[in-house]
């Protein structure tokens, strides 16, 4: 008997689950593609708003060559700290706490309501 039949059932079915087919790849240094864009959008748009005020002193495009010198310190910057946020933790950790920050501290929380499975007490 072949190892390709040793995995499968007798209807052809496989006997194991692959626990990481439906799960993003890791992009550049440890951050998934949503992660990347996020942070690359995010720090871009920061260097964009920080280089307005030096074009009117040095030069128009400085709202550029900062939107891309943000993106890219933020890149680098954003993928040493998540990685090592994420280390040892499970796939879905940043996300939930996110999630979880999010609903505890956003415009939409309610701090008094005590049924709330998210809020703490």
């Amino acid at each position: 008997m072949s190892e390709l039949q040793h995995d499968q059932h007798e209807d052809g079915t496989l006997r194991f689950l692959p626990s990481r087919l439906n799960n993003q790849p890791v992009v550049i240094g440890g951050l998934t593609a949503d992660e990347m864009w996020v942070t690359v959008f995010g720090c871009s748009g920061a260097g964009f708003v920080m280089g307005l005020p030096l074009a009117f002193v040095i030069t128009p495009s400085m709202p550029v060559v900062c939107a891309l010198i943000g993106g890219t310190l933020g890149l680098l910057i954003a993928a040493r700290v998540l990685r090592r946020l994420k280390r040892g933790r499970p796939e879905t950790w940043f996300y939930r706490t996110l999630q979880l920050r999010l609903a505890t501290l956003g415009p939409t929380c309610h701090r008094h309501c005590k049924n709330d499975p998210l809020t703490p007490t």
